[in-house]
């Protein structure tokens, strides 16, 4: 396989500024050949419907690349389906993923077996940097893409 990064710029992508971050899960879906973001949009994963995000992950198309990460709170209505099928974009963390946890990752579907671009920090209120929340997360790196 040959690789090379992706070309891609997130500044600006996502924020409240733009009003498409929401509580719960938060993703950027990018074309895992050019790089070009084809959708940003958030799943309340604290009280809203699960359904939503599982239909979201299965339409998907092989070679895609998305960033997630999470807003408050991003647990409590993902189920098992879910929790598998971002398993199967790459997460090593997402099985864990508990009330208030701070998670990024970026994955792709199809061929990763596990991304190296993944951060979990678990909610532990004693040892919370912000009282109830964990520290922020900062992810950096080069993912890589498929050439023809």
């Amino acid at each position: 396989m040959n690789c090379r990064c992706i070309g891609l710029e997130l500044s600006g992508v996502l924020g409240t500024v733009l009003n498409n971050v929401g509580i719960g899960i938060n993703t950027v879906l990018v074309d895992g050949k050019t790089g070009k973001v084809l959708k940003t949009t958030y799943f309340d994963t604290y009280s809203g419907d699960v359904k939503y995000i599982i239909d979201f992950l299965k339409e998907m198309k092989p070679g895609s690349v998305i960033l997630m990460a999470s807003f408050d709170e991003p647990s409590s209505k993902l189920n098992d389906e879910a929790r598998n099928l971002i398993a199967e974009l790459g997460s090593s963390s997402i099985q864990k993923l508990g009330y208030r946890d701070n998670w990024v990752f970026v994955g792709a579907k199809g061929g990763l077996v596990k991304s190296s671009f993944e951060k979990y920090i678990k909610n532990d209120k004693p040892n919370n940097k912000y009282d109830n929340w964990p520290e922020l997360i900062d992810l950096q790196g080069c993912f890589p893409k498929t050439l023809e």
